[in-house]
């Protein structure tokens, strides 16, 4: 009986300190930021207009509506904003991770990442267009005229996804950055890109080579959202309430106008 009472014991003790090590390894990011005084963004900075490098008064900026909406945040957060930028595919891990406190990457906000982490409301919805050679537009007027050829996409985004179960006889090319994705369709290395028409509007105007051809693809895809890690629904809620005050205000609206311009100049 001794020997049964010890050993219930040690079976709740192990289970109590298991509890205590769960709940103490679990951080509040809310909590988190404002004691830090910041709050750190991952993007992926290789999208126009949502994010985008560009050199300002001499200096490598990162700039976009997206920047713009987390700066936004920050603001009514008070707190500093921290961007640190990295490949589309990495930045959900990143957040699981606790290395970032949340991703605004024109990310859409599937099933499978929901999964993973929890998302605000959506912000922005565009649709998707399909880029190919100037020279190719007569070519490439349909799904159908993409058989057999190569597709690129950006690895990790919804346009893999897109590719994938609308152009099934296209050999479907995954690369980390859009700009290597447009490098590969300058050399002819794939036929056609599959791209929000924003992004997509940013690149034909600034390469004439390049077009919006006359493929549609099925617009499913959602709209845009902020990925926050799972267990903070404070900090969805405060930039839920910072989203509606942007979108009610047309605020969203002016900061793509502001970058698609910036992307054009």
């Amino acid at each position: 009986m001794k020997k049964l009472f010890v050993r219930l014991a040690a079976a709740v003790l192990a289970v109590s300190m298991a509890i205590g090590v769960t709940g103490c390894s679990k951080t509040d990011v809310l909590d988190k930021v404002k004691k830090d005084g910041k709050i750190v963004v991952g993007t992926s900075a290789d999208y126009a207009p949502y994010e985008f490098h560009k050199l300002i008064d001499g200096k490598d900026e990162i700039i976009g509506f997206d920047i713009a909406i987390a700066n936004e945040i920050a603001k009514d957060l008070g707190v500093k904003l921290e961007i640190s930028d990295m490949k589309f595919d990495g930045l959900l891990p990143a957040l699981q991770t606790g290395n970032i406190d949340f991703v605004i990457a024109g990310m859409t906000p599937d099933a499978e990442r929901s999964k993973m982490v929890d998302f605000t409301k959506i912000y922005y919805t565009a649709a998707q267009g399909v880029m190919v050679r100037t020279e190719d537009k007569d070519k490439i007027k349909s799904i159908d005229d993409l058989n057999g050829k190569k597709v690129g996409v950006q690895k990790g985004a919804i346009q893999e996804k897109i590719a994938k179960e609308q152009m099934k006889s296209s050999t479907i090319i995954s690369l980390g950055k859009i700009p290597d994705l447009i490098m590969e369709l300058k050399n002819k290395k794939v036929d056609a890109l599959v791209v929000e028409l924003p992004v997509a509007n940013g690149y034909v105007a600034k390469h004439p080579d390049l077009t919006i051809s006359d493929v549609k693809v099925k617009e499913d895809t959602g709209g845009s959202a902020i990925a926050i890690a799972k267990g903070n629904p404070e900090l969805v809620e405060a930039m839920n309430k910072t989203l509606d005050r942007l979108i009610n205000d047309k605020q969203i609206d002016k900061f793509v106008a502001e970058a698609n311009e910036a992307v054009e100049n």
